[in-house]
């Protein structure tokens, strides 16, 4: 019987692909209304691919990969989730709009590769630990489904940082109110 579904990376990968053509799409897009609907698709795929990593996959990496890098990646994670939510609440005449796109796009770049290294990255370890991606894939998938329809129906929660605690960020002045020297 053929396979019909992809595996857990196999579709952790496609998620990465798809994230960064969308990427490509607003660096090249012209109009506000034309990158606003590219950020906020790419905040949505982004979203989902954080929920069921973070709810499936490294939970099942946990003791058969290294720590350090699972660790970087619920950080990775959570840094892209603060800047989510600044592009979702903004617009692109916003000061630092574009701005903000790009640094996610960068950390987003980052954070593939070190998931996608040949023989170290966090994929890698996983195939080689023994993971049952095929079983992982198919509950993946079927969250990724139910969340997007979830979002798609009433928008993007607030996110929902695991690694940044305690911590309460003040507001200080917009970067064009202050006097530069």
């Amino acid at each position: 019987m053929p396979k019909t579904q992809p595996d857990a990376i196999a579709l952790l990968k496609a998620d990465h692909r798809k994230v960064e053509d969308l990427f490509a799409q607003f660096d090249s897009a012209k109009g506000a209304d034309r990158k606003q609907k590219l950020a906020q698709q790419i905040c949505m795929e982004l979203t989902v691919h954080t929920i069921i990593e973070e709810e499936i996959f490294y939970p099942a990496c946990k003791e058969k990969v290294d720590a350090d890098l699972l660790d970087e990646s619920y950080v990775e994670h959570d840094g892209a989730k603060v800047l989510i939510a600044e592009i979702t609440g903004g617009s692109p005449g916003d000061d630092f709009y574009d701005a903000k796109v790009t640094v996610l796009s960068e950390q987003i770049s980052h954070h593939v590769e070190e998931e996608e290294k040949r023989s170290e990255g966090l994929f890698a370890q996983a195939r080689a630990a023994g993971l049952d991606v095929d079983a992982l894939g198919a509950r993946m998938e079927a969250r990724k489904q139910e969340l997007t329809a979830q979002f798609k129906a009433s928008g993007l929660p607030s996110p929902e940082t695991r690694s940044f605690m305690g911590h309460d960020l003040k507001q200080g002045a917009p970067i064009g109110a202050i006097a530069y020297r």
